[in-house]
């Protein structure tokens, strides 16, 4: 059995650094959204079920912007990485 991949996608973005990243911005950005956009219905207590979804996934959207920009610069940033040790391994045999 082969050792779980580091540079997955999954692995990289329930990293805990990534999540709470992700969780911080989520509360940052998500409570300005809210704000924008459900502060009037939360003023006036008319928060119906489907007021209720919409505020979740309000919050959900800067997480997953977040989650998606970590995963990537970590993946190229892995790339770099690897392309430098394959040049630099490159040029000690010239």
């Amino acid at each position: 059995m082969t050792p779980p991949d580091r540079d997955t996608w999954m692995h990289l973005a329930t990293a805990p650094a990534v999540v709470r990243r992700s969780l911080k911005y989520a509360v940052v950005v998500g409570s300005l959204l809210l704000a924008i956009n459900h502060s009037d219905a939360l003023l006036a207590g008319e928060v119906s079920p489907g007021r209720l979804a919409r505020m979740v996934l309000t919050m959900l959207v800067p997480y997953t912007v977040s989650t998606l920009a970590s995963v990537s610069a970590s993946r190229d940033a892995a790339r770099a990485r690897r392309a430098m040790i394959v040049n630099l391994g490159g040029s000690t045999h010239d």
